[in-house]
């Protein structure tokens, strides 16, 4: 009895630490450095299906395409004359930089989100009245709620006249731009940095993240390689926790910028975009769709989205990171890429034809699984006779072992842990969780 409790509880540790370990894996600061990669073949994928996401995406005038599985690169795609080194812009997918750019000021206790804007832009960066205006806070322009009139001439500009009272604030959502683009002058007066050097300093170091905030007309827009808007991709993906270096300790702001962050538009955090809601809002309408803007994609699934199709996408519990730059897909257009998301996704959930992805059947009424703690060699039985094939994988889908025709397949050598025993018979497939416990 003992020894069966000292085992599970041995296990457990084992699968904690094993998760922790190969849950996701940080690359190199140093960009001269190899990144990891992976082979779709290891992971189970079905790499025929590849080429089909890559005709797509070079037909929606992609220039980038990068899918991680546990930070490792599966699929990395340059389309024409672009490469890894090219640089390409973010667009709104950039607010996600400054939303962890606002949390880090705060934790410096260079700001509050909660202070008025006004604390930081002055009085009268708006035409609201004094009452109104003092009414703004920083949270409000992180989570679209300033109530400023997103309807005027142009929603980009951010001199006071262009500023307008629409609703009190808080109680209306509205993708507008001007209020998001003065956080610049938020972070950098309340810092005393410019937003180059302030961006520089809390990631550059830490993850290797380059880049270059240009003024574009009056928008702030964030420059990069592809390859930096992945790393930011396992900065977020890892709750803003470096390998062992954790550049936001905010845990409660961290935990807030990829969940709902108002009650009016359920799918959007601290300036990220949210998957899996009941209801979603988009620019330029007060229109609340019902179901969630990327059904394609894991309901955890949360996204930085720009204008023209600049994605970055990740789903933690499918430990994936989708990164796509380019130029203005043929997609239907919008301030933010939706569509193009959704699509990706699709392709992608073909490709990953894993176990997690499959309905499981009552394997029980078919096959005899034995022994179940097993050590070298799994036998299966079947009632109609040989399985075509059996493939062992790992919780992350990642391949262990595999036989075509046999009625066992040999584990010697795979390490202690948690798998998911494949039994493919007749195009049928069968999925039975197996321990394996090398002596």
């Amino acid at each position: 009895m003992y020894k069966r409790i000292i085992f599970i509880v041995t296990l457990v540790l084992f699968q904690r630490i094993s998760y922790a370990q190969t849950l996701l894996y940080f690359p190199p600061v140093n960009n001269n450095l190899p990144w990891d990669t992976i082979s779709p073949s290891s992971l189970g994928w079905c790499e025929e299906k590849i080429p089909d996401l890559l005709r797509f995406l070079e037909g929606e005038n992609s220039k980038a395409l990068i899918v991680l599985k546990d930070g490792r690169i599966a699929i990395e795609k340059y389309f024409g004359s672009f490469t890894k080194d090219s640089l390409w812009y973010w667009a709104s997918a950039g607010k996600t930089l400054t939303s962890f750019l606002v949390g880090k000021a705060q934790e410096e206790k260079f700001l509050s989100i909660t202070q008025p804007s006004s604390d930081f832009l002055g009085k009268g960066w708006t035409t609201c009245t004094p009452q109104q205006e003092s009414a703004i806070t920083i949270r409000h322009q992180i989570t679209m709620t300033s109530g400023l009139d997103d309807g005027v001439t142009d929603n980009h500009c951010t001199s006071p006249s262009c500023l307008l009272f629409k609703a009190a604030a808080g109680t209306r959502w509205a993708y507008h731009n001007a209020p998001y683009t003065l956080l610049e002058k938020v972070i950098e007066n309340s810092t005393g940095m410019n937003i180059n050097t302030y961006t520089q300093g809390r990631l550059r170091t830490s993850t290797g993240i380059t880049g270059l905030w240009l003024t574009v007309d009056e928008d702030n827009v964030f420059f990069s390689k592809a390859r930096s808007m992945a790393r930011f991709g396992v900065l977020i993906r890892n709750h803003c926790v470096w390998n062992l270096d954790t550049l936001l300790h905010d845990t409660a702001y961290v935990r807030q910028m990829t969940n709902t962050s108002q009650g009016l538009n359920e799918s959007y955090g601290y300036l990220w975009w949210l998957n899996g809601k009941s209801s979603y809002m988009l620019p330029t309408t007060q229109f609340v769709f019902k179901g969630s803007y990327a059904p394609a994609a894991p309901a955890d699934m949360y996204s930085a989205l720009g204008k023209n199709g600049q994605i970055l996408s990740i789903s933690p519990l499918k430990g994936i990171i989708i990164v796509r730059m380019g130029d203005q897909p043929n997609s239907p257009a919008s301030e933010v890429a939706t569509v193009l998301c959704n699509q990706i996704w699709s392709y992608l959930n073909d490709i990953m034809c894993a176990p997690n992805d499959v309905e499981d059947h009552p394997l029980q009424l078919d096959y005899n699984i034995f022994p179940n703690p097993a050590c070298q060699f799994i036998n299966v039985e079947g009632k109609n006779g040989v399985p075509s094939q059996l493939r062992l994988v790992d919780l992350n889908g990642r391949a262990w072992a595999k036989a075509r025709a046999c009625s066992g397949l040999n584990v010697n050598g795979v390490p202690q842990g948690v798998y998911i025993l494949e039994i493919t018979d007749h195009h049928t497939k069968f999925f039975k969780k197996v321990i394996i416990q090398p002596e």
